[in-house]
């Protein structure tokens, strides 16, 4: 007799779909249905997975998702891992601002985890963990080492959350990735039918258990448009802009000429940073051109 179990897509793999369910990993073909009604799975989903008498598995139903965020997709994401580089490429806060608007525009929170700390001189390293300490002090959790994070990772991941690495291309998400989850490099994990058709070569996304949940590698975040914002709402974005905007003189403050800005106040007592306060005036800019900068694209 048939039986439909519930279960998390956490892999594509040449049209067949790897679910992970609570008897293990489970391979299946998506129906009809899916294409007819322009649905696809993605990596990330909860999905109703049918088992037939024949030991073949189909899957047969999509659940709601939260979001779907990035190219490829990760649907469903809960945390996102973001990992910015020292250097190679060079440490910038502009493009770090940049990812946690993104990531806050999406409603999903972020950790910092700061890559390739070991091939800056001590000088040069100071001053880059002395403007993450503001980010820390904002309210985001910064991690220095690789050791703390991964030893740390696995117990912040709730039951069936779903976390993704993201950052810039060359920042080290794989690196970290192998460092933490050792087994990372495996293509799938163990399938219950006999359909494997053989390796899948093409950069997809992976969801790998990580604590009472998951951990996606994915190459989908390495270039993020901030145009479809609106305007008016990118500084909700800020986490101290919002936190301040209650003691602004007039409700929906922009932060920019308008009088008695808690904002603009706190920015003169050095309370926040300049660089955030540029950052936020660059991406206005943005917004308003409706255009990338020629060089993030």
């Amino acid at each position: 007799m048939a039986e439909i179990v519930q279960g998390t897509v956490v892999s594509l793999i040449a049209g067949y779909y790897d679910v992970q369910t609570p008897a293990g990993v489970v391979r299946t073909r998506a129906r009809g249905v899916f294409r007819k009604n322009r649905e696809k799975p993605q990596v990330g989903d909860s999905v109703q997975v049918k088992l037939d008498e024949q030991g073949l598995a189909y899957l047969v139903k999509i659940l709601p998702r939260k979001n779907r965020i990035g190219r490829p997709a990760v649907a469903n994401v809960d945390h996102v891992l973001l990992v910015i580089s020292a250097v190679e490429p060079d440490f910038s806060t502009a493009l770090l601002d940049r990812f946690l608007v993104f990531f806050a525009w999406q409603g999903v929170e972020v950790a910092i985890y700061l890559s390739k700390s070991d091939l800056l001189e001590k000088e040069k390293l100071a001053e880059i963990e002395s403007q993450l300490a503001y980010y820390q002090k904002i309210g985001y959790r910064v991690y220095l080492d690789r050791e703390s994070l991964a030893a740390e990772l696995p117990k912040q991941i709730g039951e069936s959350e779903i976390w993704t690495l993201a950052g810039q291309s060359g920042a080290g998400k794989s690196t970290l990735l192998n460092f933490i989850k050792e087994d990372a490099g495996q293509a799938t994990g163990a399938i219950s039918t006999s359909l494997n058709r053989g390796k899948h070569t093409t950069r997809t996304v992976t969801l790998f258990k990580l604590g009472e949940g998951f951990l996606a590698d994915t190459p989908g975040f390495s270039a993020i448009d901030l145009t479809p914002i609106k305007l008016n709402e990118l500084c909700t974005y800020f986490k101290e802009f919002k936190a301040l905007s209650t003691g602004c003189k007039f409700r929906g403050c922009q932060h920019l000429h308008e009088p008695k800005c808690a904002v603009k106040d706190q920015m003169a007592l050095g309370e926040i940073a300049t660089f955030r306060y540029d950052d936020y005036l660059a991406m206005r800019t943005e917004i308003e051109e409706g255009r990338m900068p020629e060089y993030l694209k």
